[in-house]
């Protein structure tokens, strides 16, 4: 979503270009209008780029690429199975050219970066202000999560030379991951949404996992501004490791009095209502993203508008408009097999025990329809490390106090948590995903207002999937 969109005349890059950038040679000349290192998303027109990673080698997947409509490859060498007759630019390591596209393109723009980093938020703060910066002129954001040593890179590379706005998101899992990211991206505003006990696999305090997540400001250049939760306990650590690296402007939100953007009311069902004081002007607007945690959200990207020279009445129109992301809070309306219907809010994509917590108080801002009821379905939270049994155990309190009526859980660790749930509010606990569906298909009833969340990788996006797909209808049989 807010990808750049380039003119149709403009191509992102053409042979000679990227021959000056990456110091390779092409075969013919090509044009290409975007960059995958991916057969699978690969879009007509796309410059494939065949990345030799640790588990395979992509430029078996050459000839995939040009099937799919690939403009031209990168390679290192012409694979012997290949067809032939394809523009490829050849380079001595692909990753390398991926990065000297990446570096060409940042420098070509005359556009202000803004990077995203957080234990949980990152994401949906990337594509709210990703929207939010529509209106104020042509915007390139990461696509999706695209957030690790491959995926930063490659959205820096389909950012056009015309770009007013980049967003992009950082992730990581250990320490010194962010700060070659950030000295790739060189950005002038860094958004750091919280500090949670995540990853606590690799890390062994959550006091690192900040230190950690402060490395996006090693690509800053002083002059540059940091924008901080004042609410996370870690902000004066953030704050000062800003300073230490040059950068004299520190930008608050949250809901602390003293945030220079603070949220100052909240309601929602749904679509939410918020009160905010932007830098001393109150502002009231509607968010379409869900959730007070959306609201808490919502206040760095209305700071990262004000600090950018963005249009902030355009940015809220956007805001209380733009669709939420799949696995990201979209609610759904589903039809059960009795023809009635419940509400799915899926929140498959990624879990925290941050974001969990956050998950359930969304469903207790959900009234359910006649008759129905709260119902939670969870699965596994991953890179938690040795505590992980306990912590999903201790998500108990905050489930029960959402009002929840029934809890469906699969995976080894989500079992600590159907096991501290009261007998009643237990409807199921599985091994594996699918194997919720037709349990869910013999639980749902009218009204119902169900969650789904866990980490990506226990696959409860399949589930959402399977209960969007309408009962089928009985034919009809023939008359003779």
């Amino acid at each position: 979503m807010t990808a750049t969109i380039p003119s149709p005349t403009t191509p992102l890059w053409t042979a000679t270009e990227a021959e000056a950038a990456t110091g390779g040679h092409s075969t013919q000349p090509w044009l290409a209008q975007g960059v995958s290192i991916d057969t699978r998303t690969v879009e007509p027109g796309d410059l494939f780029i065949a990345i030799r990673g640790e588990n395979r080698d992509a430029h078996i997947f050459l000839d995939d690429a040009f099937a799919a409509g690939a403009a031209a490859a990168m390679v290192e060498h012409i694979p012997s199975d290949h067809g032939g007759g394809h523009p490829l630019l050849i380079v001595d390591d692909t990753y390398a050219g991926l990065m000297k596209l990446a570096r060409t393109a940042r420098k070509r723009a005359d556009a202000k970066i803004i990077a995203i980093t957080g234990s949980v938020g990152k994401t949906s703060t990337k594509e709210a202000l990703g929207a939010a910066l529509a209106p104020s002129g042509t915007v390139t954001t990461s696509q999706g999560n695209l957030n690790n040593r491959w995926g930063v890179p490659l959205s820096l590379a389909r950012m056009h030379g015309d770009s007013d706005f980049g967003v992009f998101e950082i992730g990581m899992n250990h320490a010194g991951e962010i700060t070659p990211l950030s000295r790739l991206l060189y950005p002038e505003i860094a958004i750091i949404t919280t500090v949670e006990a995540v990853h606590l696999e690799f890390f062994k305090s959550v006091e690192e996992i900040a230190f950690a997540k402060s490395e996006i400001f090693d690509g800053m250049r002083g002059a540059g501004t940091a924008i901080l939760n004042r609410d996370n306990p870690y902000f004066d650590l953030l704050a000062n490791e800003a300073r230490t690296r040059g950068i004299d402007r520190i930008v608050s939100f949250g809901e602390n009095p003293s945030s220079d953007v603070r949220l100052l009311s909240f309601r929602g069902n749904g679509a939410s209502i918020v009160s905010a004081d932007v830098m001393g002007t109150v502002i009231d607007f509607s968010l379409a993203l869900p959730g007070r945690h959306s609201a808490q959200n919502a206040m760095a990207v209305l700071a990262a508008i004000q600090v950018g020279g963005g249009d902030l009445d355009g940015a809220l129109h956007m805001l209380g408009t733009m669709p939420t992301p799949a696995g990201r809070g979209r609610r759904l309306s589903v039809i059960l097999n009795d023809g009635s219907t419940a509400t799915v809010i899926d929140d498959s994509y990624n879990a925290s025990p941050a974001s969990m917590r956050a998950a359930f108080k969304v469903l207790a801002e959900c009234i359910p329809g006649d008759g129905g009821r709260r119902i939670a379905v969870l699965g596994d939270m991953l890179e938690l490390g040795h505590g992980s049994a306990r912590t999903h155990e201790g998500l108990a309190e905050d489930l029960l106090a959402s009002g929840v009526d029934l809890v469906l859980t699969t995976g080894d660790n989500m079992m600590h948590l159907d096991d501290a749930l009261p007998r009643s509010k237990r409807g199921g606990h599985t091994t594996h995903a699918d194997e919720l569906v037709p349990l869910l298909e013999r639980t749902l009833q009218s009204g119902d207002v169900v969650l789904v969340t866990a980490s990506n990788s226990q696959h409860l996006g399949t589930v959402v999937e399977a209960l969007s797909i309408p009962p089928s209808t009985p034919t009809a049989a023939n008359g003779g």
